[in-house]
């Protein structure tokens, strides 16, 4: 039993419709054009017939063309003249020299020619077409090429829901927007109610379609650039402090002990002359989780009494677990190394390295995850009126919120399988329901 020929599905290109055009100018069957084109004959049909341009015929009002329904016709009494018992089709009218019925018939139809309305559906072969009077179509390859391009074009452009579907997204992710979440929030808990991608939605965004508009879009609003950092007049490499603790020692630490988890450090200020107040993180690297301590001022005694604090009420056995290893930066309330590696008694609790002078990117993940604060308290707003408990309510909110970096999970989740739980019931630490999740500024009014 022979094979069945398989034939190219592709679209047609310009030289293969210009071959198309050729071919119909020859008096070729389309079985003949296909079979140059590796294309099934019914593809050529198709093409011909559903891109050819019609040519009217140029109308003249005294000589109007026979209707096409002009010999089986047998309609009398069209007109008003008395006793006239001729068919209409035979009446002319004398000062006109046209037969009467072109203009007085309701059924009057232009004559249509057979080679239109069956193979092969143009007339670019007809020896007759210079002199025929119908109404004429011919398949044109530029013509048949542009309008197949703005067919594909169109065919992908606009919006491919239905306004019921629409509306439902609407009032499913504008308040959600309006709280403050991130679309990859929103689609880790709501994906499966949802019926199109990610970037379906950012473009309906964009578009207008929904409430929501880009402004309500975190990412929307770029940063300006910041001038470069020149160097510090003196040198931190020469501080006491870093000895033994530079970037440089962390990275060899880390190759010797791959598994041991890190902890980045930093604090978080309010306006430059209208805050006391600051906010110490902590960022666990393994789980994305942030710790937020509020600081009655940027010193290194107020770090040290939250150092204190988590070593008193965790124990100094689950704060080792916890904080084996802390980068941070250079900053003056970090600068005592010996008191934040060592408890009251002097006993080791943690080890201490430092990032490069101007290198906030080696601890890049909690700069980063800084700007979730910002979501709620914009930079330059004070810090002073915040309390530990407002702190609690932030970082919940932060914690709550599903990652792309975590595969859609929330780093709350995360923590509670890879951290100790005791850590969490002494902060109070808990998930916020997925559409209750508020990174706005209303989280936390002042």
């Amino acid at each position: 039993m022979p094979k069945k020929k398989e034939y190219d599905h592709k679209h047609l290109s310009t030289s293969q419709r210009i071959h198309i055009e050729k071919g119909l100018n020859d008096g070729l069957s389309f079985a003949a054009i296909a079979r140059k084109l590796d294309k099934h004959p019914s593809t050529i049909a198709k093409e011909v017939r559903k891109y050819r341009t019609f040519q009217p015929r140029e109308k003249d009002p005294k000589k109007p063309a026979r209707c096409s329904l002009f010999k089986e016709c047998t309609l009398r009494f069209l007109c008003d003249e008395k006793g006239c018992v001729k068919m209409c089709k035979s009446c002319y009218d004398v000062k006109l020299q046209i037969p009467k019925c072109s203009y007085l018939c309701p059924e009057y139809q232009e004559p249509q020619c057979a080679s239109i309305s069956k193979a092969p559906y143009v007339c670019n072969h007809c020896a007759r077409q210079r002199t025929c009077n119908k109404n004429k179509a011919f398949y044109i390859a530029l013509n048949a090429d542009k309008s197949s391009q703005e067919l594909l074009v169109s065919c992908r452009q606009g919006i491919n829901q239905a306004p019921v579907d629409i509306a439902m997204l609407d009032d499913l992710i504008s308040p959600l927007l309006a709280q403050g979440q991130s679309l990859a929030h929103i689609y880790a808990f709501h994906g499966h109610e949802i019926p199109c991608s990610r970037k379906t939605l950012y473009n309906y965004i964009d578009q207008g379609v929904f409430t929501a508009k880009n402004i309500d879009l975190r990412r929307k609003v770029r940063y300006k650039c910041k001038p470069r950092k020149t160097g510090t007049r003196v040198s931190l490499a020469a501080k006491e402090f870093r000895i033994g603790r530079t970037y440089e020692d962390f990275q060899k630490f880390i190759q010797k002990n791959p598994d041991i988890p890190v902890v980045e450090l930093d604090t978080v200020e309010g306006g430059r002359d209208n805050s006391t107040q600051a906010f110490l993180t902590l960022f666990f690297r393994n789980c994305s989780l942030m710790l937020i301590f509020v600081l009655q001022e940027k010193s290194q005694d107020q770090v040290i009494k939250v150092f204190d604090y988590l070593t008193e009420k965790l124990g100094i056995g689950v704060f080792q677990e916890l904080f084996p290893v802390i980068l941070t930066d250079n900053g003056v309330e970090f600068q005592f190394p010996e008191r934040l590696e060592c408890d009251k008694n002097g006993e080791i609790r943690t080890k201490i390295f430092y990032c490069n002078p101007n290198s906030s990117w080696q601890k890049g993940r909690i700069e980063k995850n800084h700007e979730y604060i910002r979501y709620v308290i914009p930079k330059g707003q004070s810090l002073d009126n915040y309390k530990q408990r407002d702190a609690c309510v932030l970082m919940n909110h932060i914690n709550s919120e599903a990652r792309d970096s975590l595969n859609g999970c929330t780093p709350f989740r995360l923590s509670k399988m890879l951290l100790n739980n005791r850590l969490h019931r002494l902060l109070c630490l808990q998930e916020i329901p997925a559409d209750q999740v508020n990174l706005k500024p209303s989280l936390l009014k002042k």
